[in-house]
């Protein structure tokens, strides 16, 4: 059936339409056109004069719903992908924070399955870890970390086809040769968890290390060892042209001014927006189990708040925090789809509104609150009348 989504800002890769329709046919954008005249036989929306956009690209989150992707269970994979898609990640690739291999393998095995689903919203596996600086690792990760194998992580990639990223420190030894085995299987690898400084990171680079995990979080800055000054990672990354980065727009992990520095120096076609959710995101309000943490301001925090233990934003929050820290909404909404798909290869059929292009569409409000989600071209939201 023919469905055409009328009277509405339409976001596409040359800018707003601000009158016209996007037409869904079979799962597949048909035409986006600036012609808002009702088809005879169409199912017609009426988007009441609110932004139509892309949906969004979600390549970093851990949970969601209460639920974490490192319980490898289908439910819990379910439970997850669905919270995110209540809040407009039309697509997903699950993280697994460090884990044993047993259970990377358990998650690669749930991950093949559901992406071998018709109009699944996961498109391949996320690994952040185990190959981690354990000076850089964190409490969440600090007994989990351990030295790069190659045995185990060739195992693992040779047993599965859904690994689409990995996450590793490239200071560590051995990880120049993992990111080179990873980049020549069309794995994008991020550098994460690190203290590398710029020489570091120009070698990693040129191995495969094309992306920065959640930047300026778990990695240093500018800084003085006894009377010298050293670039740190933050400065590194600026310095090497093509690499991407990542940031946790929500307001709490990176104040609005370090957004705004981000988006300025290293422009939206290198910029893309992550959640990095934990199970805590979009859980309903239910009531946390766990005496470490507490959730307050919205970021998850430890208990006696000496550090954060993680986000629990959905990528809708991003979006409204980019704008709020001054960045045009469009520039915004393509940090959260268009690039994303560009960096994980999966822009040919996401991240935009365009014909033939996969039918995962949103409409938001002036206060760019979720109202309508497309996924594949099946309505899975529909606040437009409430």
């Amino acid at each position: 059936m023919l469905t055409q989504i009328i009277n509405g800002r339409i976001f596409t890769p040359q800018g707003w339409l601000n009158e016209g329709s996007v037409l869904i046919r079979d799962g597949k954008i048909l035409e986006v056109t600036n012609c808002d005249l009702a088809l005879i036989g169409a199912r017609l929306i009426d988007a009441k004069g609110m932004y139509i956009v892309p949906g969004f690209v979600c390549m970093h989150a851990h949970g969601g719903g209460g639920h974490d992707f490192t319980e490898c269970t289908e439910e819990a994979f379910q439970a997850a992908i669905q919270a995110h898609l209540r809040h407009g990640a039309t697509s997903i690739f699950p993280t697994l924070s460090s884990s044993p291999f047993s259970k990377l393998h358990q998650a690669a095995a749930i991950c093949e399955k559901l992406m071998a689903e018709p109009d699944s919203p996961v498109l391949g596996l996320h690994i952040e870890g185990p190959y981690l600086n354990p000076k850089m690792a964190g409490e969440q990760f600090a007994d989990q970390v351990k030295e790069i194998d190659e045995k185990e992580y060739k195992e693992l990639i040779e047993s599965t086809h859904c690994i689409r990223r990995w996450d590793a420190s490239p200071e560590l030894p051995g990880a120049l040769d993992f990111a080179r085995y990873l980049h020549e299987k069309g794995i994008l690898v991020a550098a994460s968890h690190t203290e590398s400084e710029y020489e570091g990171i120009k070698e990693a680079y040129a191995a495969g290390f094309t992306h920065a995990a959640h930047f300026y979080n778990a990695m240093p800055g500018f800084h003085k060892r006894r009377e010298y000054k050293y670039e740190g990672t933050v400065e590194s990354v600026y310095l090497t042209d093509g690499m991407t980065i990542e940031l946790i727009a929500d307001g709490i992990h990176l104040p609005s001014t370090i957004l705004r520095l981000a988006y300025k120096l290293k422009g939206v076609e290198h910029t893309c927006l992550v959640t990095d959710a934990l199970s805590y995101t979009a859980n309903e309000g239910k009531a946390i189990n766990d005496p470490r943490v507490i959730i307050e301001d919205g970021v998850c925090k430890l208990a006696d708040r000496s550090a954060l233990a993680g986000s629990i934003a959905t990528t809708d929050v991003l979006v409204r925090t980019m704008v709020k820290a001054g960045i045009p909404l469009g520039y915004a909404l393509s940090m959260a789809s268009e690039t994303p798909a560009r960096i994980m290869g999966v822009f040919d059929r996401k991240g935009s509104l365009q014909k033939d292009k996969d039918a995962d569409i949103l409409i938001m409000d002036k206060n760019l609150n979720i109202r309508a989600v497309w996924q594949e071209g099946n309505l899975t939201l529909d606040k437009i009348h409430s």
